[in-house]
């Protein structure tokens, strides 16, 4: 017990829970002890943390979202989550807690603060989650994945980026192979909350492409479990080879074969994508909190290492010119794969280690 303690609380999302996972590995062989707070729709992804991470499972719950009736049990859910935490805090108290977002992280910063034990929060997206919000001044530090992020009054923003997993830095600036007369993957990602739209108009969309390009892709597709049989169907009726999955274990290969990438802008896609250094087509989340996936996208768009498609604009035919406009011109593709490294940031998981273990050491940031 004599190693310093790190408790990671996070969100149940891959966006939450991919950064949450780099800093998990890098703290590890910095000799610390991680331990792993979220709920059961995090627990879904606790499969890719090193098995030296314990994991607990946290109550709590969402007031947006839901309806009334679920509402009402909402803060007995985040008390029980509080009195759990604070039980597991006495027992075995963490040197530091970092927050990714997320409601079942108010249990352990609530009882962090209450306990006055050091606090980091990070941001992923380019506008605070609620819960980032709500406990931003009471944190020691406050860590952005995005540059430039709002932060209320008197919050100094502690710029790192987003930290990526292993699989993507493995492939960080892998060599691009940019369009041409032979095979092309395009690989389209569309998150948890918003796959939906994509796989309605992205299939259809590439089936429109001209026959000269239409005969060398071949996609590989995110889509949720319940929508994969409709999209796998959609891509064999228009005769277009795909592998249709809700989530892939190799995604740092995925990107890194691909020609190019259709993607929700949710942070940890942008960071990947970037990372790897591939052109794409980002679609933002209208339904994100403030409008936050907007943001999120805005550096890649003005570097052009993307073309960015608001849901209102997103179309069969317009996604197909997009489309078509990038595969047909290698110069182009080529443009955007390296315009895609300058808005990458792949000592990000370094920069949020060593502002873990400054404010552990007592340094206020």
């Amino acid at each position: 017990m004599s190693k310093n303690f790190l408790l990671i609380a996070a969100g149940g999302t891959g966006g939450h829970m991919f950064p949450a996972q780099a800093l998990s590995d890098l703290m590890l062989s910095r000799g610390w002890r991680v331990k792993l707070s979220t709920d059961l729709r995090g627990m879904s992804f606790a499969g890719e943390f090193s098995p030296l991470v314990s994991m607990e499972v946290t109550n709590s719950g969402a007031f947006s979202g839901v309806g009334l009736s679920r509402k009402l049990f909402v803060p007995f859910k985040i008390i029980s989550g509080i009195i759990s935490i604070l039980k597991s805090f006495k027992k075995d108290r963490p040197d530091i807690v970092i927050g990714f977002g997320g409601y079942p992280t108010i249990p352990p910063l609530l009882v962090a603060k209450f306990l006055k034990i050091p606090i980091i929060l990070h941001e992923q997206n380019g506008v605070l989650g609620l819960v980032n919000k709500m406990f931003s001044k009471y944190a020691n530090a406050v860590a952005s994945g995005t540059l430039s992020t709002k932060l209320p009054d008197g919050v100094k923003e502690n710029f790192t980026g987003n930290p990526v997993r292993p699989a993507i830095i493995q492939r960080a600036g892998s060599p691009y192979i940019p369009p041409g007369d032979y095979p092309m993957s395009i690989l389209v990602i569309g998150g948890s909350q918003g796959a939906k739209i994509l796989s309605e108009i992205v299939p259809q969309s590439l089936g429109a492409l001209p026959k000269s390009i239409l005969k060398q892709i071949r996609v590989i597709h995110q889509a949720r479990d319940q929508d994969k049989i409709a999209v796998l169907a959609a891509y064999e009726s228009l005769n277009i080879p795909a592998v249709v999955k809700p989530f892939f274990t190799d995604i740092g290969n995925k990107i890194a074969e691909a020609q190019l990438i259709n993607s929700r802008a949710g942070a940890s896609s942008v960071a990947d994508i970037s990372i790897v250094g591939r052109p794409s087509i980002l679609v933002p989340f209208a339904a994100a909190t403030n409008d936050h996936q907007t943001v999120n996208a805005a550096s890649s768009a003005e570097l052009g290492a993307s073309v960015v498609i608001s849901e209102a604009e997103l179309t069969i035919p317009g996604l197909s010119k997009v489309v078509e406009s990038i595969l047909s011109d290698s110069f182009l593709a080529n443009k955007m794969a390296k315009a895609a490294l300058k808005v990458g940031n792949p000592d990000s998981s370094y920069k949020l280690m060593e502002l873990v273990e400054e404010v552990s050491g007592g340094v206020q940031i």
